[in-house]
């Protein structure tokens, strides 16, 4: 089986002089397809950092990123930013919806940028919002939306186009309990995807039973690395957060 993506040795360095701070002291990982990685650790132990460098926002200082099999060693900002384009989606806490825009609007803003063909696109992007449990959403608004929903369109924003790896940022982190969980069993059913990647940062321990794998990494190094059978089993078809 081919990793989805593969980092070694990874160092990142911040500041100058003597103010020069190691945020990652050399860090090793691969992502395998079909499983849902946690990444663990207290703050300031450099989970934010990795996730930049993984998802191409970041260069590392040294060390050795592939994606897709793309050796991205020595590549400029504009080509990191294609790779990034064509092969990562990401879902963010604050969910980063633009509130002018609806549900597919928002889906479809996020192909465009990844350059597929507006005829195709609407397609792609219905498809998106229904894999999430929002074909009945698609002409919502942010603001007429739950956090468990609008959630779900970050996560479809992220899945629309089929990258081969999906990075989400506390995804739980500003959801109650309810929609935490609910956002999560989604999250591991796209994972089940023998042609996608998962990483999600988190602090919620909620979400642990989800996990295929889980990663801790303390002070800029990966001090925890197991793989888990994951107790929740993904329901064919989850309840919309937020519809009670």
């Amino acid at each position: 089986m081919t990793s989805i993506l593969v980092a070694t040795n990874i160092i990142r360095e911040h500041g100058e002089g003597a103010g020069r701070v190691k945020a990652l002291k050399g860090v090793s990982l691969s992502l395998e397809p079909g499983e849902l990685t946690l990444l663990m650790g207290p703050s300031g132990s450099g989970k934010t950092t990795l996730l930049s460098i993984l998802g191409c926002i970041l260069s590392p200082t040294s060390g050795k990123l592939v994606v897709n099999g793309i050796d991205t060693e020595g590549l400029t900002p504009e080509q990191l930013a294609d790779i990034r384009r064509k092969n990562i989606g990401y879902a963010f806490q604050s969910y980063n919806l633009f509130p002018t825009l609806t549900a597919i609007e928002n889906v479809l803003l996020a192909l465009d940028v990844r350059g597929f063909a507006s005829s195709a696109a609407t397609d792609m992007a219905t498809a998106a919002l229904k894999a999430v449990g929002l074909s009945h959403r698609l002409k919502a608004y942010p603001r007429t939306m739950s956090g468990g929903e609008q959630q779900r369109v970050a996560i479809a924003r992220a899945l629309a186009g089929s990258p081969g790896l999906i990075l989400a940022d506390e995804p739980t982190a500003a959801l109650d309990a309810e929609n935490g969980l609910a956002v999560m069993a989604l999250i591991q059913q796209l994972a089940r995807d023998k042609s996608r990647a998962v990483l999600a940062v988190t602090h919620d321990h909620r979400t642990l039973p989800y996990a295929d794998r889980i990663v801790t990494i303390e002070d800029g190094l990966i001090v925890g690395d197991r793989r888990q059978q994951s107790t929740n089993e993904p329901q064919k078809k989850q309840p919309a957060p937020g519809q009670h």
